[in-house]
């Protein structure tokens, strides 16, 4: 009953499917070896079974956690052989997670009646030197037989419920503000996205009781509108494009005449007049999608019980932290230069990396990045180009190899010879990647009256969507790898032109 109110964050993946179905209940660990001067760790746990993983949040700064989180698997025919059990800390998004210990449960050699509440010790030379151990619930149930396990803890679902994460005063009060809405409104949830019009625009989608709203801020230019939740006609959901980058596109069809003070972010408005907007590339597509709809559905509903749907239906998958992340208010990210030098280079040659010609995917997979790619370059304004790019990182430069969507954009610089690229990151399926957007200016210019030179500055800062007590130690992380990247990045550019 403790864990069933206490979800993990994984625990949005039902168990589906008729066969044998395994569900885990993750409660605590014991003396987790500490790998810092402060004496803790920041653990969390991913169970592996028939190749399919689930992860638990992250616990920082504890060595005797408490998770009291569930963890359910997809229905297999045959009986599972083992599940591993592996116990990392977390050291930021691109570092190498240091292992704290791993196990092993073989379901042939153990009786599952003796996994139904156990402390498992954990084996590796930091684990063992600290008798490091976690306590689980283990179950096992085959859906063709025996239902009692699925049944009662179905059961203690309904009985228990799901506590409401009630955002704070100062969440509300910013959000409230962002929109200019109503004391009374309250915000449900916010999603990092892309809006698609001609091109697709980098920002957050907010969901409340009764609006649902976007706001970007890109490269000096703010977007922001909303509209009401009656207004929806229809809610579609397309194949994923290029464009997208991977991502299925929720289109939202307003009724006739609805929503026009949302307009200019609409993709197309046909005939009649219904508006259709297009929002893609969502970090967390699952949880949106579910809520999305959950809340529609649910319009004729009161706000409390929408909030009641939403909390049953709307579980992200995505590795998050047990803080409850506020947003934040979205405010002009400041940039500070965290590279300078001279390449012998000519800039005309420096700026194939950013052209979608062989040369860029070289340099990007040397760099790290794998199945670059990118949409071409579409005017915006004169002399000023946009365009999306999509890669993974390779697992060197982070084990979590998560995928990245990037708007860049790149304009001549005045009176002078030379260009200004500039660029939005958005990390998927890292840990924390919801919690902040990665911004990035590159300076590049010829060197008087060396020809054959150019000198490249790059500015760089964090812009933080969500708070956390991490964002330090994180800043550190991520400007640490993003010096090593460039570093790489700028040696085979030189290399390509000798």
């Amino acid at each position: 009953m403790q864990a069933r109110l206490q979800k993990g964050s994984d625990h949005g993946v039902k168990a589906q499917g008729d066969g044998w179905l395994l569900t885990v209940a993750l409660i605590e660990g014991t003396n987790l070896a500490a790998v810092d001067s402060s004496g803790h760790s920041d653990p969390y746990v991913v169970f592996t079974c028939n190749g399919k993983t689930r992860t638990s949040s992250i616990k920082f700064q504890k060595s005797d956690p408490l998770w009291n989180e569930i963890f359910e698997f997809d229905a297999m025919e045959d009986p599972p052989s083992v599940l591993d059990i592996d116990v990392f800390d977390f050291d930021g998004p691109f570092d190498e997670a240091t292992s704290l210990g791993h196990a092993e449960i073989n379901f042939v050699r153990t009786n599952v009646a003796d996994l139904a509440d156990v402390w498992i010790p954990l084996h590796g030379k930091l684990a063992q030197a600290c008798q490091s151990k976690l306590h689980l619930r283990i179950f096992l149930n085959n859906t063709r037989g025996n239902n009692v396990v699925r049944e009662y803890l179905t059961k203690m679902e309904k009985e228990v419920g799901k506590k409401l994460n009630v955002r704070s005063p100062q969440t509300n009060s910013a959000f409230q503000k962002l929109f200019g809405l109503q004391p009374e409104e309250f915000l449900i949830n916010d999603f990092t996205c892309h809006l698609k019009r001609k091109m697709p625009l980098q920002g957050r989608l907010f969901l409340s009781a009764r609006i649902i709203g976007f706001h970007a801020n890109l490269f000096g230019q703010k977007t922001k509108f909303f509209f009401l939740w009656e207004d929806i006609e229809d809610i579609q959901v397309t194949s994923p494009t290029l464009s997208s980058m991977g991502s299925p596109i929720i289109v939202i069809t307003l009724k006739p005449g609805k929503g026009m003070e949302a307009r200019h972010g609409a993709k197309t408005q046909d005939e009649e007049g219904r508006l259709k907007f297009h929002f893609q590339s969502f970090v967390s597509y699952n949880a949106a999608h579910r809520t999305i709809m959950a809340l529609w559905k649910s319009r004729s509903l009161s706000p409390e019980q929408k909030v009641k749907i939403v909390e049953e239906e709307s579980e992200s998958r995505i590795l998050v932290s047990e803080e409850s992340g506020s947003f934040l208010g979205l405010e002009d990210v400041s940039l500070s230069e965290v590279h300078n030098s001279t390449l012998s280079v000519p800039m005309i040659f420096f700026m194939n990396v950013f052209e979608g010609e062989d040369m860029e995917s070289r340099i990007m997979e040397k760099a790290g990045c794998l199945n670059y790619s990118y949409t071409p370059w579409e005017s915006e304004k004169p002399n000023i180009f946009a365009r999306q790019v999509y890669f993974r990182f390779d697992k060197r430069v982070s084990r979590y190899r998560g995928e990245v969507t990037s708007s860049q954009q790149k304009s001549q610089i005045p009176e002078k010879n030379g260009w200004l690229v500039e660029e939005v990151m958005t990390l998927h399926g890292v840990p924390l990647g919801d919690y902040f957007n990665l911004h990035l200016k590159y300076q590049i210019e010829d060197v008087p009256p060396q020809s054959k030179q150019c000198n490249v500055r790059v500015f760089f800062g964090i812009e933080w969507l969500k708070s956390t007590k991490q964002q330090k130690r994180m800043s550190k992380n991520i400007l640490s790898h993003l010096q090593d990247r460039l570093k790489v990045m700028l040696a085979a550019v030189e290399k390509e032109y000798a």
